[in-house]
């Protein structure tokens, strides 16, 4: 299937030294998923995006049809051409149906309607969506502009949809996942935390966002990732944190899974999180500065992870932390055979996860 939706870009995330990203990510389940087809009139399909019923997830990917591409689609239902369908998911908590496939077509219909084609927020500057390159009878028409009979015709054209559910295992909806996954597959294949922030959307990941925003992850981070890469990395902090020892490969399922359970957090335990990550990071920043997690050049996502973990669980415990113990303590952990090697070969696996975060711990045991 070609994915219209998808758009090359480069990847920026070459800083970071993520070996578990490389490892399999699809755990030993078996997934019962169904599906039925819907067909929607076009005016329905439009009055449903507006409403949020049918909802475009935030991929991180912009609209990239041009304006004479999508008059062609609006000419093409006009004429009573078929266009292809949309894939959506059936959203079990919201019951809203998220858009796998066909954003831009949706899109498309959503613009003509308005009659502002692809504006932009806090733009003041307004493009009016009149169909170009089309027929002669179309050229240069608004919705507003079409006769009566084309409005119509329009309006009660069909596009069709193809709705999935997963209905088992009911305590794991990651089959969701591996649908977003693998049904985008063109141009540049979306990564895990893309997906993630489309069908786990909700407090957590706005508190992922806000964790983001912290000046000294950013200094330790860099600029932030247009692949999410940033995210990631502190979905999987606050995944350790609160259950590194429940942890089970592989790392993307793991973070899925908590992802899952975790989309309502709730005020006060996202307020909880976020502190705790901000005494760390900052104790960090203040300690190694920008170089903090790098063994080499890249930031190493185990010592990431580990590091991070064990300075928050003594700030969980109401203990203070000396920075010049924590510095020195910090390059001796560094240089610890074990350490090194769990930090650098196989560090989705489970015994990895576990004995990086066990070395931190007893290595910051007295800072």
């Amino acid at each position: 299937m070609i994915n219209e939706d998808a758009v090359d870009d480069v990847e920026d995330d070459s800083e970071v030294e993520d070996e578990s990203a490389a490892e399999d990510t699809v755990a030993s389940v078996r997934y019962n998923i169904t599906s039925f087809g819907v067909d929607f009139d076009v005016e329905g399909a439009v009055r449903r995006l507006a409403r949020k019923d049918i909802a475009i997830p935030d991929f991180q990917r912009s609209y990239v049809w041009s304006q004479a591409e999508a008059s062609r689609l609006v000419e093409s239902l006009l004429l009573g051409l078929p266009v292809p369908g949309v894939f959506l998911a059936s959203e079990p908590d919201t019951k809203q149906l998220l858009v796998i496939d066909g954003q831009q077509r949706l899109r498309s219909l959503q613009y003509f309607y308005s009659g502002e084609f692809n504006p932009s927020q806090g733009s003041e500057s307004v493009k009016k969506f009149r169909l170009i390159k089309v027929q002669e009878r179309f050229e240069g028409k608004t919705y507003q502009d079409l006769s009566d009979e084309d409005r119509r015709t329009l309006d009660n054209s069909v596009i069709h949809a193809t709705v999935v559910k997963q209905e088992s295992p009911e305590n794991d909806d990651t089959g969701m996942y591996h649908i977003f996954e693998r049904l985008n597959t063109g141009g540049k294949k979306l990564v895990p935390q893309e997906i993630r922030v489309a069908i786990y959307h909700g407090e957590l990941i706005n508190l992922l966002k806000k964790m983001n925003d912290l000046p000294e992850w950013r200094s330790v981070y860099g600029p932030k990732s247009s692949r999410l890469k940033d995210q990631e990395l502190l979905l999987r902090f606050l995944a350790f944190f609160t259950d590194w020892s429940g942890y089970t490969a592989p790392m993307t399922e793991f973070l899925s899974k908590y992802a899952k359970k975790n989309r309502h957090v709730g005020e006060v335990r996202a307020a909880e999180l976020f502190l705790f990550f901000e005494k760390a990071i900052k104790l960090v920043h203040g300690a190694l500065g920008s170089r903090a997690f790098r063994i080499i050049r890249a930031l190493n996502a185990a010592v990431f992870d580990s590091v991070m973990v064990a300075v928050a669980e003594k700030y969980q415990s109401k203990s203070d932390i000396d920075q010049d113990k924590f510095h020195e303590a910090y390059q001796l952990l560094l240089q610890d055979p074990t350490y090194k090697s769990v930090v650098s070969r196989s560090t989705g696996n489970e015994k990895s996860v576990e004995l990086r975060i066990r070395l931190a711990r007893d290595y910051f045991k007295n800072v």
